[in-house]
């Protein structure tokens, strides 16, 4: 029963910072981000958020570091809409799948593409 209400909790943190990110935060260094995922821990202290960045990795570097700098910021919003006894600490990191499966995608287009050439 616990674990249903972590995932509901997961799911609503990354809908929240979602909209935060989008119409809150004004740092010209954050790019276009995409939040594929939030892991919240079993006690709802931390919350990891996973990221897509579009970009080079200076980029997004870059962008870490804004949503680093705004992270209070970005917490005491998500504390003002979501109740909380403690808002959870967050944790942004970087979710490569995205990369990771374009980068297979085309890997095996271009095997494709080669294999009809015969």
């Amino acid at each position: 029963m616990a674990k249903i209400r972590v995932g509901r909790v997961g799911e609503q943190i990354k809908k929240e910072i979602s909209t935060i990110i989008q119409t809150e935060l004004k740092d010209p260094r954050i790019g276009f981000i995409t939040v594929t995922g939030v892991e919240v821990t079993g006690d709802l202290s931390q919350a990891r958020v996973f990221l897509s960045v579009l970009g080079n990795d200076e980029q997004k570097e870059e962008t870490l570091k804004a949503l680093s700098r705004s992270t209070g910021f970005i917490r005491s919003e998500l504390g003002k809409r979501i109740r909380f006894r403690h808002t959870p600490e967050l944790i942004f990191k970087f979710d490569s799948s995205i990369e990771y499966g374009s980068r297979i995608t085309s890997i095996l287009g271009q095997l494709n593409d080669g294999g009809n050439g015969q």
